[in-house]
């Protein structure tokens, strides 16, 4: 029985008006793309995320376990009709120090919020997926607060003072270590020693562009999947094709049950 995941379509119903391709794709490299081709998923789990609350409806209220089985759709969606090598997932482990809030000076112990449970209960979710690979960094602890920008903005404009912030004015620095350079790793591997024939990339960073030129170069169909995000018209140069399985921005998704 397919998946039906609560927020999003059958996959099935993305097919046919997704993927754009450049017109100049040589004959060989036609003939590659097989219906026995083998495609590897590599997702870049802080775009997704980010992404995931946007495109999804109440994808903001999706606990870590239904965030996990969409995104396990989304991403069988790329290999339906091919033979899936794996689903490779880059992230860092959630934050779980204690900080004080530098404008009520409360303490906030990361390892007690909701975006820490959910992520953890995402994590553990993959873990038991098939053909699931977790490909883990580190979170880099900044060891200080920043404005948001839409708060330096108000600032900056004198629209509220110094003594008007509060504490959802301000963030603590993390910051991802790692996690491109393993991206970039695997790209390279898979490439060289032939494991797939197709390479699907969700993922909205032009960092990317470096490892899909080697992998292209290696004869590997290189897919963009942006979530629908807009990306720079100078990335088409350097990719194979651009498609996008999540639900489409402004198309309503009806609400069904996850089996």
């Amino acid at each position: 029985m397919p998946l039906m995941i609560a927020g999003m379509p059958n996959p099935g119903a993305f097919f046919g008006d997704e993927m754009t391709v450049k017109s100049n794709t040589s004959p060989a490299r036609k003939n590659s793309t097989s219906d026995h081709q083998r495609v590897a998923i590599l997702i870049d789990g802080g775009f997704f995320h980010k992404r995931y609350r946007q495109l999804y409806q109440g994808g903001k209220t999706h606990d870590g376990t239904m965030t996990a089985k969409n995104m396990y759709t989304m991403a069988h969606a790329h290999a339906e009709g091919h033979q899936l090598y794996r689903i490779f997932y880059y992230d860092c482990w959630p934050y779980e120090k204690k900080q004080h809030n530098p404008i009520s000076g409360n303490a906030i112990d990361f390892s007690k919020t909701d975006e820490y449970t959910k992520k953890v209960e995402f994590t553990n979710h993959l873990k038991q997926l098939r053909k699931v690979a977790l490909r883990m960094g580190q979170i880099q602890d900044g060891k200080k607060w920043l404005l948001y920008p839409h708060s330096t903005k108000r600032l900056l404009n004198q629209e509220i003072k110094v003594s008007d912030l509060t504490d959802d004015d301000v963030f603590f620095d993390l910051r991802q270590k790692g996690v491109d350079i393993k991206i970039g790793l695997d790209i390279a591997s898979m490439a060289y020693k032939r494991f797939v024939d197709q390479i699907v990339l969700v993922s909205g960073d032009s960092d990317f562009v470096s490892a899909a030129k080697l992998a292209r170069r290696e004869g590997i169909d290189f897919i963009l999947d942006p979530m629908w995000n807009h990306i720079n018209p100078e990335l088409f140069e350097h990719i194979d094709g651009l498609r996008s399985t999540s639900p489409r921005p402004g198309r309503k998704t009806p609400r069904k049950t996850a089996n």
